[in-house]
């Protein structure tokens, strides 16, 4: 081989091993990139499902609410309770709490 040949192939070899780390190294990153994205959405789905499960919680007690406050018996006990309300010839008590 002629120093020429092997000058151009020494050349050829440094551009294709400097190409390769190159593509590596934004192959590395870009994966990275993608995996933290991977998790801070596995992270936020946690956390909704954490926040689907109370809201699912509250919505049952509210339809328990809805369903008491159908009943005549239960709204007059709520407003006596709630609003000191009276019957008529009836007397309400307050009895301070500690």
């Amino acid at each position: 081989m002629t120093k020429k040949k092997r000058t151009k192939r020494m050349r050829r070899i440094v551009v294709c091993g400097f190409g390769s780390v190159i593509i590596i190294v934004v192959m590395t990153f870009t994966i990275g990139k993608y995996w933290i994205e991977i998790i801070d959405k596995y992270n936020e789905k946690k956390n909704l499902d954490k926040e689907l499960t109370s809201l699912k919680e509250k919505e049952e007690e509210l339809k328990v609410d809805a369903d008491r406050l159908q009943n005549p018996d239960y709204i007059a006990r709520y407003a006596r309770e709630k609003y000191l309300y009276s019957k008529d010839g009836e007397y309400i008590l307050q009895i301070p709490e500690e």
